[in-house]
């Protein structure tokens, strides 16, 4: 199904205060909105798109816990990406964008909707990025939400992850040449990079190790590794990996706001899942832990994986059950 394109023929000025002149939103919607039907929202991750009932089956979609019959369900595709938004292919020099301009593009959606309240917001990974950031801008319209994956500002770890990514693409003497597939044997390495944070050395070892012990060349993690590489180069973009990176490097929701995380989280008044994944390296259970400490209505599930950080997307049988669980208890507490 292809997505549904909203344009906004205004100026749209970023966080930096550089002004695009007018923008694409690309979304995917799932059944009819009537006032009073519940509103499900979900806030995609890095290299995702807007067609959730795709790549996160299992948890949303016709069958899923969060169905279009229960609710009416948006998820939209990130300003910056490649997938129907305005991005780096769209505009000349397209500017540096933050996890805040994102979430101001889904408002502007939001109200050409006519959509009041979201009654479940959902973000796993970068999607909790603008998740938690939407949160902070517009708390009495977010009822509930639903985090996974994810955390409050992001770690000297990822950055220096994403930096090592961007090197890659930017060693590329294809890259920055005015075409599509600009940097694609540099966005190939940067993926390669990006999997073994995505996974770790336990999913490695179970899945990867060649059973021949003579074996000297075209080992299996090898081809996994290539494999996984080609397959992102064949359906994403090199600009918009590096944008979206810094992008991800510059989210901080204490930024602008005093500086103090604690505080900042302190104020998200909302009730809300937050799971982390026991085996994730790239955002370890920690994160999630400092997000259940300071927010007053969060609660943290800690759940195993032997897929790492890429359990929020494979883990959906025991991510629904939770879910199911939650929200069964935040209704009765709201009723009562």
């Amino acid at each position: 199904m292809d997505p549904v394109i909203y344009k906004y023929h205004q100026p749209f000025t970023l966080e930096s205060g550089i002004s695009l002149p007018k923008l694409k939103i690309a979304y995917h919607y799932y059944g009819e909105y009537t006032p009073g039907k519940k509103v499900a929202w979900v806030c995609h991750a890095l290299t995702a798109n807007s067609d959730v009932a795709d790549w996160w089956k299992g948890l949303v979609g016709e069958g899923s816990m969060i169905n279009p019959d229960d609710y009416f369900i948006v998820c939209a595709n990130i300003i910056g990406s490649c997938y129907g938004s305005t991005g780096p292919m769209s505009v000349d020099q397209f500017p540096m964008i933050t996890i805040r301009d994102m979430v101001r593009a889904h408002i502007l959606l939001r109200q050409h909707l006519g959509i009041e309240k979201i009654d479940l917001l959902l973000g796993g990974s970068m999607g909790g990025y603008q998740a938690l950031e939407w949160a902070i801008m517009e708390p009495t319209v977010i009822q509930k939400m639903f985090l996974i994956a994810t955390t409050a500002a992001e770690s000297a770890w990822a950055i220096a992850i994403h930096t090592a990514q961007r090197l890659s693409i930017e060693a590329d003497n294809t890259w920055k040449e005015a075409k599509p597939n600009a940097g694609a044997k540099g966005l190939k390495a940067a993926r390669a990079i990006g999997m073994l944070t995505y996974r770790n050395y336990g999913i490695f070892k179970e899945k990867q190790t060649d059973a021949d012990a003579e074996k000297t060349d075209g080992l299996k993690a090898a081809s996994y590794i290539n494999y996984q590489g080609d397959k992102l180069v064949n359906r994403f973009n090199a600009y918009s990996y590096w944008l979206l990176t810094k992008s991800m490097d510059s989210h901080h929701l204490a930024r602008g706001r005093g500086g103090d995380l604690k505080s900042t989280l302190a104020a998200i008044q909302i009730p809300t899942l937050v799971i982390g994944i026991k085996s994730d390296i790239l955002c370890p259970l920690a994160e999630q832990k400092f997000l259940e400490d300071h927010m007053p209505n969060a609660n943290l599930v800690a759940i195993d994986s032997m897929y790492g950080h890429d359990g929020f997307i494979i883990e959906t049988a025991t991510i629904t059950a939770h879910l199911k669980t939650w929200l069964t208890k935040v209704v009765k507490t709201i009723e009562l």
